[in-house]
Parts: C-alpha cells; structure tokens; sequence
C-alpha cells in the first residue's frame, strides 16, 4: 500500500521506516535540516527494538507524491490547522488521515478542512525524537499505535490497515473498540506527565518522591478524567490507577516533550494539552484547577514561544 508520513520525525519517521521494512511504499512529508538530511542520506531509526536504515523519497510539497491509501499525521498540534490545508493532493475517495498526535481536537481539525469521511482517530505510544537531522531516536516505551474509525466501524481500510501495521516489526499494533476511549485515556495521561515535568522543570522521579507534586500528579489525571466523562466518553472506572501504577514505574529520569519544547526554545503545545482541558471543562461545567494552575504557569512561555 502507499503511504505518506506527514510530518516524519519522532513518531512518523519511526512508523514510515517499519512500514517501509514490511515492503510499502512510503514517502516522507519534512522540512529544514531534516529534510535536507533524508534527501541526502536516508534515513536511520536507532532503536530499542532494533535498528534499521531506509532510503524513501522524502519533500516538502505534498504534490509530489499524489494520492495515497493512507496517510499518518504526525504533526505538532499547534501545526494541525495549517497542516490540513497541505493535504490535498494526498487525498483520493477514500485515503484515511489518521492522526498520531497529541490531544483530543486534532481530529476535528482535520475534519473541518479535509472532511469526516476521510479522518481515522490514532494513539502513540512512544518515546522518540529526532536526534540529528535524519536520525530518529527511539529510546523507550511500547511502541504502541491505537487507531479505529471516528463511528467505531471496522471497515475495509482500517482493517488494511491493522494488518499492515500489524505485520510491521517493531510496532505493537492495536485497533481500537472506541477511539476515542483511547485518545481520551492517553489524555489523561499526557497532561499529568508533560505538564508536571515541564511546570517543575524536573524529572517524574522528584515528583514521585515529593507529596504534593505527586498529589498533583494524580488532581490533573483526574480532572481530565472527569471532563471526559462529562462530555460522553466512557472511560474505565480505574483509569486513574492504571496510570499512576504506569508512572510509578517510569525510568525516575523522565520527562517530557512539553518539558523538552520548553528547555529547547521550541512552541509549545500548551493549547492542546491544558487549554484544551480547560475550554473542554468549561463547555461541560466541570471544575479543573489544577489543570489551570499548569496553563497559567506555562502561558506565557507558550505566548513567548509563539513570538
């Protein structure tokens, strides 16, 4: 099948170089110096699962590479909206976007300028960057990619799919009874994890070891938890537990790439983590404070970061 990965760093360039391995035709979506480097060398994925080094076509016009069967939408959140309006060309009757991104709007995004029909809803879990121009770094977790249609049906493309990422080595492939379940769950997550780390500007190991912090911790999961549940999304009852017995055992060095967007002078993507908990929690009448307490604190480093 043919497959562009739009936006081919931690995450897409990881999933465009396993599905290349299994035998697909992938091209790469990319700019600036690690476009430079995937046209001049290729690509190389140092991995905890195994490494691997692929040579694919790779540019920065969309129009390049025509319709595609699917294509895995790995931008930041902040880039969704202006993103979308590139995926055109990509696009035939039936391409399913699936998108591997942080938050829980991003998939209303891209409906909005490309269509219901074509947006399929997905779930990273990974730890991975770009290390060096060209160079992906995997250095962690699972390897993990939920997705599943919006309407939850099991059609003939996302069935395709699941079997040619199910079928790729090194991906832990799952398709999900109720999307959004997931990208609600992971939510969760993602704001307790990246918005303590990068609020405390320290490692969950110190925040573990701290009872406030880690009291804190548990607040924002399960704030968001209870805003999810406000708008419909039925959430397991021990989806708090589950995640802090995960973050208990994360490596006590972790952190995260909200932390790291902010150490590295990169744009942050605050407005689809916290203040999207708080738009969302404001719509439903739920209480969030301590997920405004994060969005106050990082607000203006994310306005800074915008400048």
């Amino acid at each position: 099948m043919k497959f562009a990965v739009f936006g081919a760093g931690g995450v897409g360039g990881y999933l465009g170089a396993r599905l290349a391995d299994a035998g697909h035709e992938v091209h790469l979506v990319a700019r600036g110096d690690h476009l430079a480097a995937l046209e001049a060398d290729g690509m190389r994925v140092e991995s905890v699962h195994g490494d691997t080094a692929v040579d694919l076509p790779a540019t920065d016009d969309p129009a390049d590479i025509g319709p595609c069967d699917y294509v895995l939408f790995c931008v930041k959140a902040h880039d969704t909206r202006d993103a979308a309006a590139d995926l055109e060309p990509l696009l035939g009757d039936d391409t399913a976007v699936v998108s591997f991104q942080n938050g829980v709007d991003n998939e209303r995004w891209l409906a909005e300028e490309i269509g219901d029909e074509h947006v399929v809803g997905g779930v990273a879990y990974i730890f991975s960057t770009i290390g060096d121009p060209g160079v992906v770094e995997h250095t962690g977790g699972p390897a993990r990619f939920l997705y599943g249609e919006l309407d939850g049906e099991r059609t003939d493309r996302i069935e395709a799919l699941d079997d040619a990422l199910s079928a790729s080595e090194g991906i832990d492939a799952v398709l999900a009874a109720d999307i959004a379940v997931e990208l609600w769950r992971k939510f969760a997550f993602i704001c307790a994890q990246a918005g303590m780390t990068a609020a405390s500007r320290l490692p969950i190991g110190e925040l573990r070891e701290t009872d406030a912090s880690w009291a804190m911790y548990r607040r924002i999961i399960e704030e968001v938890c209870t805003v999810g549940s406000a708008e419909g999304i039925d959430l397991p009852g021990n989806t708090v537990d589950e995640w802090l017995a995960f973050a208990r055992d994360l490596d006590p060095e972790m952190y995260s790439s909200l932390h790291y967007d902010l150490t590295h002078d990169k744009r942050l993507e605050l407005e689809a983590l916290h203040g999207s908990v708080v738009r969302h929690a404001d719509d439903v009448g739920v209480d969030v404070p301590m997920n405004e307490a994060v969005n106050a604190i990082l607000r203006p480093w994310a306005d800074r970061s915008e400048r």
